[in-house]
């Protein structure tokens, strides 16, 4: 081995988060909750934070570099300090904290309206057809196709979406 080559074994290694920055992303999402004041000033912004990852993999400590108020640097600092990283093996069983930067974004939440949005229902429809050739000699038959929903059973939950179903009314 030459002298610029380095064993893997001589260098610290950094604290990982479970399942990489996509899970990282995934938890810091589900876990956000957006301030009440924050809210009703119609805030967004990202928050510029640094934090501490003791040698456990525990987040001992954040600090605000560039944040928006209203209570979402608060809730920044509260969810990184419920991360918990992987520490892999170091060197001669250091035990080193390192530091860190994220960035957290506050969107605001998009407005539902308050009116469900109603889908067309199909309108009844009416065909006629000529059918020849019958032993009764030619024959109109006309039909009418009617949507219709179905009940919903008493022990089915409600959130379970509503099946349609047709009514074909044939007449001669």
């Amino acid at each position: 081995m030459s002298s610029k080559e380095r064993r893997d074994d001589s260098f610290i290694k950094k604290p990982v988060y479970p399942g990489g920055s996509t899970a990282f992303r995934k938890f810091i999402k589900e876990n956000l909750k957006y301030p009440k004041e924050a809210l009703t000033n119609k805030i967004e912004g990202t928050i510029f934070i640094k934090y501490t990852v003791d040698h456990k993999g525990k987040v001992i400590e954040t600090k605000v570099v560039k944040g928006i108020g209203y209570g979402c640097d608060e809730e920044a600092q509260r969810i990184l300090k419920l991360l918990q990283f992987e520490i892999p093996k170091n060197p001669r069983k250091l035990r080193v904290t390192f530091h860190q930067n994220t960035q957290i974004t506050f969107k605001l939440p998009k407005k539902q309206s308050n009116v469900p949005s109603k889908t067309p229902s199909p309108q009844p429809t009416s065909i006629k057809m000529s059918v020849s050739g019958t032993a009764m000699g030619p024959m109109q038959l006309r039909y009418f196709y009617t949507p219709t929903k179905k009940k919903a059973k008493p022990n089915q939950p409600a959130a379970q979406k509503q099946k349609m179903g047709y009514t074909i009314t044939l007449t001669q």
